[in-house]
């Protein structure tokens, strides 16, 4: 269980790699177990003590990171540079990735999709031709080091992929687990109002980047570049802001060589470390 949130066992999550086929018959879930959450709404409420909360969330963050580690080792060691995509649901993180995939030819790409139910945006994926593993959490928020440690050993990955990792639509607990990935990336749009990174600040903290999608979208919506860059900025100084437009093409070559300067970073660190061993 997430401590952080209370939301359903991870241990639950389904790994599955999409096929050419209906998969209606393949998914008979269960789910009637998964919301394991009994909240007694009468009179007498009985609260923990908040110490217990802490420490326990403390344990299983700490068994998280640990095993993000390990994951973070096992993919420096195959070159294989790792994004923690991060949104709110129906910001455009699947749509990104489409038009990534399919601009990037040149560059090995793998995906991690991670959704509570369906193999949806796992098939537009597979669609584009590029590999792709789902995970489905079911009651979970999130995804964490297990899931992902899971997910790569179905995908297998071949060195110098650049892999990205499609989280569960949430701005919370995502922030809080480390997967291994190289860096956070969030993914908001003008549809969702420019107070995003303070109403969510432990995201923004964590991130490398922020995209700004549909910007096609400003001129029908309330929305203030210049502040939401002042917020973000307001919560980490460090955060680099990258407004575009997946539907026009618009920004999407920063993207690009967003990614190719952390490929080489990465490349240029694992050089380092080889150096350093010898």
């Amino acid at each position: 269980m997430c401590a952080t949130c209370g939301c359903g066992n991870d241990t639950a999550a389904m790994i599955t790699v999409p096929h050419d086929h209906d998969h209606d018959h393949d998914h008979d879930h269960d789910h009637g177990h998964r919301h394991d959450h009994h909240h007694d709404h009468g009179a007498d409420h009985v609260h923990l003590p908040v110490t217990e909360t802490v420490v326990l969330e403390q344990k299983i963050l700490a068994k998280n990171d640990l095993l993000a580690r390990h994951n973070r080792e096992w993919l420096e060691q195959r070159n294989i540079v790792a994004f923690n995509m991060t949104s709110s649901p129906g910001a455009g993180k699947t749509t990104l990735l489409e038009r990534t995939i399919g601009e990037l030819r040149d560059v090995p790409i793998a995906v991690i999709e991670g959704d509570q139910e369906t193999l949806l945006d796992a098939e537009r994926i597979k669609a584009t031709g590029c590999a792709v593993v789902q995970v489905n959490t079911g009651a979970g928020c999130h995804l964490d080091a297990d899931m992902m440690r899971r997910a790569l050993d179905v995908l297998a990955p071949p060195p110098g992929t650049l892999l990205f990792i499609e989280n569960v639509g949430n701005l919370v607990c995502p922030a809080l687990f480390d997967l291994g990935e190289r860096s956070k990336v969030v993914v908001i749009s003008v549809t969702e109002g420019t107070d995003k990174p303070l109403k969510y600040p432990h995201m923004f903290a964590a991130a490398e980047l922020v995209i700004i999608n549909k910007t096609d979208l400003l001129p029908y919506v309330d929305f203030d570049l210049d502040k939401c860059r002042e917020y973000a900025h307001a919560v980490n100084p460090g955060i680099e802001i990258m407004p575009i437009s997946v539907t026009t093409g618009d920004g999407m070559v920063r993207w690009y060589e967003w990614l190719a300067k952390e490929r080489a970073s990465a490349e240029s660190g694992s050089l380092d470390h080889a150096v350093g061993r010898a």
